[in-house]
């Protein structure tokens, strides 16, 4: 059975939704699902946008089928070619061989090396600022590599003003029958989501975001719709969602808040950490504690590019700090986390080596950073002859806190 929406009067959603896959690129997980974001326009011409994960091609095929309702496949535009999106090209030119596949040269090269189409059919390189007509409707084209791969464009259709996103504005979870953004409780439901989508999978990639906002704002009030590769399409509230990605990409916290993590072997640093959160608490302050063992990296990755400020609390593990408090660091300095103010605790049982381990790594390889003191030092335990120093810690986070 057919499972399309329409988007406007001649442009459709063809795509699918995956509520199977555990892990997106097979280490963030996704209980929610992901929908894979596909459309086709009918016009004098007929033009898929895109298409899917291999796992969808079935319904992505029944779908155009459907709409095309015997007529040919004119045109493939593909806008990324990473394979949750380019694989299901196979399937579409075993049904339509016929249809000229448009991409950037990036992306030809990388159709290629996947092997997602045959040989000798016809390909279009597109490039920044050529025009491709379908007879009422037009697309121009706009180079946006790095924002996720380097072979990525979109595309502004000018009649309906709708621009094609590719991985920008994307969001994990699966759509449910609900396409548009309006139709979503999205703020709440489901920003947590998009912010984890941008931070893990293009937040390393700031600036190129920033060139691809710099020429959607061009477009000025022609841009009516925002359609991404994946999660709802934007038909209202265009400037607010936008406006998240312009502070994620420009690395600026989105809210004056503190992400406590603890890296905890025995319950003494876990006990320090919430002692921390609630005189935090006490003191006003917006503060989100998670068990960096049990919490899924992608999750505080979220949290660091939401938050101002970040504090961690380590033991101290082979004289040096916990390998999952690493973990989260070296993620962080890959996807080149920026302008955090950093608190830091440590315990050690006979020798805590963890705090100046963690000053050392938050000020000398994280870009525009800053550290708070004091610093607070366990031994196993927090004895409550440091409830002065656990005090003093509480009051200098939120003394910075305030604005």
């Amino acid at each position: 059975m057919h499972c399309v929406r329409k988007v406007t009067d001649t442009l459709y959603w063809v795509g699918a939704n995956d509520r199977h896959t555990p892990l997106f690129e097979n280490i963030h997980p996704i209980p929610q699902g992901v929908s894979y974001n596909s459309y086709l326009l009918l016009d004098e011409k007929t033009v898929l946008f895109d298409c899917v994960d291999w796992s969808a091609a079935p319904q992505l095929v029944e779908n155009v089928a459907h709409l095309l309702n015997g007529r040919a496949l004119d045109y493939i535009v593909l806008h990324h070619l990473e394979p949750d999106h380019g694989a299901g090209l196979w399937a579409i030119l075993q049904r339509w061989p016929n249809a000229a596949v448009v991409s950037s040269l990036a992306a030809q090269r990388f159709m290629d090396q996947f092997g997602f189409a045959p040989a000798g059919g016809e390909r279009i390189v597109a490039k920044e600022g050529e025009r491709l007509s379908f007879g009422r409707h037009a697309i121009t084209f706009y180079a946006a590599p790095m924002v996720h791969w380097p072979d990525v464009m979109v595309s502004f259709e000018e009649t309906d003003g709708v621009l094609f996103t590719a991985d920008a504005f994307g969001t994990f979870g699966a759509l449910n029958g609900k396409l548009f953004n309006d139709e979503l409780d999205f703020p709440h439901a489901w920003l947590p989501e998009a912010r984890r989508y941008y931070a893990n999978i293009v937040g390393k990639y700031g600036p190129p975001v920033q060139a691809l906002l710099s020429k959607a704002a061009a477009l000025g009030d022609r841009l009516k719709l925002l359609c991404p590769l994946h999660g709802p399409v934007w038909r209202t509230d265009l400037a607010w969602f936008m406006g998240k990605y312009d502070l994620w990409s420009r690395y600026q916290p989105e809210d004056n808040a503190l992400l406590l993590v603890y890296g905890s072997m025995y319950g003494g640093t876990e006990q320090a950490a919430e002692a921390l959160a609630i005189a935090l608490a006490e003191r006003g302050v917006d503060v989100s504690l998670y068990d960096v063992s049990t919490t899924p990296i992608s999750h505080l990755i979220a949290e660091s590019f939401r938050c101002s400020h970040i504090a961690l609390a380590s033991v101290t593990y082979n004289m040096d700090f916990f390998p999952p408090i690493r973990d989260l660091l070296e993620d962080m300095k890959a996807l080149n986390l920026q302008n955090r103010t950093f608190a830091v605790m440590e315990n050690g049982t006979w020798n805590p080596a963890a705090a100046k381990l963690l000053a050392s790594f938050v000020t000398g390889e994280l870009t525009g950073c800053t550290l708070l003191e004091p610093k607070l030092t366990l031994r196993s335990t927090l004895s409550q002859s440091q409830a002065p120093e656990l005090e003093a810690m509480a009051d200098a986070i939120a003394a910075s806190l305030r604005p």
